[in-house]
């Protein structure tokens, strides 16, 4: 049985990294005695895969893992609570649905995440200006970093959606939905564009989506009204 879990990370757990979050559940799974299946050989590992991966420093209220149980028939509700009476302060199991076992993997089938991003030191009516100059430029290039590895890319087509929500205490907080294949843009490199010189505040992913046939749904909503539905501007 293949459950796929949500999950929140905030707080100062934002700045434990991937892998050591990775570590935690693996814990926190074991602590809640669920009954885990184990890949087999030399070395055996649980059987969990996460989505795609939040870069250490940001919070998200929209993560997601896989787990493998046995047996196929167990009672999934109360498992939320359950997890998060086990996971660190600021992790938090927000919903737990079964999943097929050819179901497409969260790495192929989530296609774009929207996120909240603050800018530091930027006011609305200068981030309003330079969120119109992005929208309206038909190319938008960056130089990127990727495993050491320097790049200028075209991000335009990446920015799938992109507005001005408002004032922070300390700058503009700006709203975007990003593309994730066939090559993720990242918020730091959404504000490279949009405010270059300036540093981000607080980072948070809001939602990851998956796409079909012109409508798109989270891998798992927590409220029926994030069903499938018809595209919106930045949600």
């Amino acid at each position: 049985m293949r459950v796929r879990i949500r999950f929140s990370k905030t707080g100062k757990v934002r700045w434990t990294s991937h892998r050591d979050v990775a570590r935690m559940w693996e814990r926190a799974l074991r602590r809640a005695e669920l009954p885990v299946a184990y890949s087999e050989g030399f070395s055996p590992r649980p059987k969990v895969s996460f989505g795609l991966a939040l870069s250490t420093g940001h919070e998200s209220v929209a993560e997601y893992l896989d787990v493998d149980l046995v047996p196929d028939d167990l009672e999934i509700m109360g498992m939320p609570e359950r997890l998060t009476e086990c996971l660190p302060v600021g992790l938090a199991a927000q919903m737990a649905v079964p999943v097929g076992p050819r179901d497409p993997s969260l790495q192929q089938d989530v296609t774009s995440c929207s996120w909240d991003v603050e800018v530091v030191g930027l006011a609305p009516p200068d981030a309003d200006r330079a969120v119109a100059g992005v929208l309206d430029s038909p190319q938008v290039f960056v130089t990127r970093s990727r495993k050491g590895t320097e790049s200028t890319d075209d991000i335009r087509p990446a920015i799938l959606a992109l507005q001005v929500v408002g004032a922070t205490s300390t700058g503009t907080l700006l709203r975007a939905r990003l593309a994730t294949q066939p090559r993720s843009l990242r918020p730091g490199e959404l504000l490279a564009a949009v405010a270059p010189g300036l540093d981000e505040g607080r980072v948070l992913r809001t939602h990851q989506w998956i796409e079909r046939d012109g409508a798109r749904w989270e891998p798992v909503p927590l409220l029926a009204t994030d069903a499938p539905h018809a595209d919106r501007a930045c949600a």
